[in-house]
Parts: C-alpha cells; sequence; structure tokens
C-alpha cells in the first residue's frame, strides 16, 4: 500500500465515521479510485474569546493569512494559519454529546499552526466518538503582542473557561473539560497542565471566575524545555525572543513548573523524531511523577514527527488515539462502553 492509499484509507474512515454521526455540516469529496467517497465534516460555529479584543493588541495587528501545503486537495487539505488577532475556537459537535469536551491545541512551531492535520482531523475523529472538541486559534507570540511569552497561555486559559461557561449549551459537564497539543501546541498544553491558575490576564466577564485546569490533558510529541540542550530552537525563540533570561526560560518550561494540582496527562512520542528530541517527552514525565500526578507514556519506535492521524497508518503509532481513548475513559473523563 502506497503512502497515498494509506491517507486514502484513513480519511476513507474518518468520513465513514462523522457521516455515521452526523456532526457538522458535510462536503462530499471526490473519491480515489475503488473507495466510497469521502466526507469530512466543518466546525459547526465559532467561538470569538475576547469581548472586546484580545489583551496586548499590537498597534498594527497581525493579518491573518491561511496557506494551503497540500499538493492534493481532492484527498486532503493541510492549512496552515497564521497571524490570528482574533483568537478563536472552531467548534466540532456530535449528534449525541457524551458530556466530555476536549480543547485541542494545534503545532506549527508558533510560527504556524497546522489547522487540518493537528486540529480539524482530530475534531472529526472524535466528535464521532460523542466528544465535544474546540479547536483552538490562538495567537503566535512573535507578532508583535505585549507579553509576548504568555500571549499562547492567555489564550488557551480564556477558551478552558469560556467551554466550562458555556457547557449547558452544549450539554457538557463542566468538570469533564479536557486538553491535547501537539508540538508547539503540545508545550501550550503542558503550559497550561503547569501554570493553569497563573494570572496572565485581567478578567473581562463572569467566566473567568471559572477554572482553567483541564480534567485531563495530551501534550502528543511535544516541544516541553526551553533549554537550549533540548528545545526545539524555533519554538523557543518565536516564544522567547533571540536572547531569552535564564527566569524567563525556567517560566516557560513547563517541566519546571509541574505541582501536585496539575492534571493527569497522557504523553506519546516516537523515538526517531528528529524535530523534538523525545528527551522532552522523558522531562516532562519524570516531572509530574515527582508531582506524584497520573501520568500515562507511549514511545514508539517509529513514527517521526507531526505523525497526528494522517502519519500513522500502517505503523505502530497507529494505537495511539485508541491508547489515548482507553487512558481517559480509566481517568472517569469518558464512561465505559
Amino acid at each position: 500500500m502506497t503512502d497515498v492509499d494509506r491517507r486514502t484509507a484513513l480519511f476513507a474512515t474518518l468520513g465513514a465515521a462523522v457521516a455515521a454521526s452526523g456532526a457538522g455540516a458535510q462536503t462530499a469529496l471526490p473519491a480515489a479510485p475503488g473507495n466510497a467517497p469521502l466526507v469530512l465534516s466543518q466546525p459547526d460555529e465559532t467561538i470569538d474569546l475576547w469581548p472586546k479584543g484580545a489583551p496586548g493588541m499590537p498597534a498594527k495587528p497581525p493579518v491573518e493569512v491561511t496557506t494551503e501545503r497540500s499538493k492534493d486537495t481532492a484527498k486532503l487539505n493541510d492549512r496552515a494559519v497564521a497571524g490570528v488577532s482574533t483568537p478563536r475556537m472552531a467548534v466540532f459537535r456530535p449528534a449525541k454529546p457524551n458530556g466530555a469536551s476536549l480543547l485541542v491545541f494545534p503545532g506549527g512551531g508558533y510560527v504556524r499552526m497546522a489547522m487540518d492535520k493537528e486540529g480539524y482531523e482530530i475534531g472529526r475523529l472524535l466528535a464521532a466518538r460523542g466528544i465535544t472538541v474546540f479547536v483552538l486559534f490562538y495567537r503566535l507570540p512573535g507578532e508583535g503582542w505585549a507579553n509576548r511569552a504568555d500571549v499562547p497561555l492567555q489564550d488557551a486559559q480564556r477558551a478552558m473557561r469560556l467551554i466550562r461557561s458555556r457547557a449547558a449549551k452544549y450539554r457538557l459537564d463542566p468538570e469533564r473539560v479536557g486538553a491535547m497539543g501537539f508540538s508547539a501546541g503540545g508545550h501550550l498544553c503542558a503550559d497550561l497542565v503547569a501554570r493553569f491558575a497563573a494570572k496572565t490576564y485581567d478578567p473581562v466577564d463572569a467566566a473567568d471566575t471559572l477554572s482553567a485546569r483541564p480534567m485531563i490533558a495530551a501534550p502528543i510529541y511535544p516541544v516541553v524545555s526551553m533549554d537550549l540542550s533540548v528545545a526545539h530552537a524555533g519554538s523557543r525563540q518565536a516564544l522567547l525572543g533571540p536572547d531569552p533570561s535564564p527566569a524567563l526560560i525556567a517560566a516557560h518550561s513547563p517541566d519546571r513548573n509541574i505541582t501536585s494540582a496539575s492534571p493527569p496527562c497522557f504523553l506519546c512520542a516516537a523515538e526517531d523524531d528528529a524535530t523534538v528530541p523525545v528527551e522532552n517527552s522523558l522531562l516532562l514525565h519524570a516531572a509530574l511523577r515527582a508531582a506524584k500526578v497520573p501520568v500515562e507514556l507511549h514511545l514508539f519506535g517509529e513514527g517521526g514527527h507531526g505523525f497526528g492521524l494522517r502519519g500513522i497508518v500502517g505503523k505502530p503509532a497507529a494505537a495511539w488515539p485508541d491508547l489515548f481513548l482507553a487512558w481517559a475513559t480509566s481517568r472517569g473523563w469518558l464512561a465505559a462502553a
């Protein structure tokens, strides 16, 4: 089976799951030879985070740009988004919500967001299983915002609080709100795990009285440490600037800020990741264990970086979504089948 065939099979599976769930508006894509038409849902709606504009707005706000990187959009999209000045959540609503919800942070080195492969595809898959998914379009730190290193966390905290404030509307359990992030989005997820209670912005409405702590969290092949010995250099520079102080490095290395109040975590990565050293996951795992926070770690022998869903077909890492759901069930986030 070729890589194209594997991707087609994966998307056929996703399309069938979404069609069965009834989640989202349906868009039929051209069929590949020997396959049924692919059906991919779109978000049901979007929710802006900041009613009076995001804090720390630069004098010249960034202009949002979406770049399509796929060479065959009939089979799949691969959109990268940058320049977000209106942070928002794209919502994937299941036909029969089970009360669990997940806030998803796509990766992209803090200079872009891989919105399809680490956002919408996760939303489609999990909405088909009854989970309400909120994909976050967060601000990128190097685009002129004040307090650049806290800008993504401001959006993550605000998003968590907004989800809880709208639990009744979406038929959610406000306790069962989880978080998941990939690569630099995994750093944002881990930062939320470590610093969910940190005051990073002034309250704007009643939602800000609610907790930003996720019940569970899943940093997937995450950037974690800002220490040059193991850091992903691009993410570090985008988040902290070219010459960060030791104090700034420590403040934004989640492995140094985990406490006993941090939520349980599911971690997975590939040992052959040539982009973000697997030591990042190991450091976070060790910090969680030292704080006696429940954690499960899966290291796959191959998979590279950025595998998401489309890069796992035919590889051992293909197990990670089911491993995550089994673990999440064991933590009470999902009801046992």
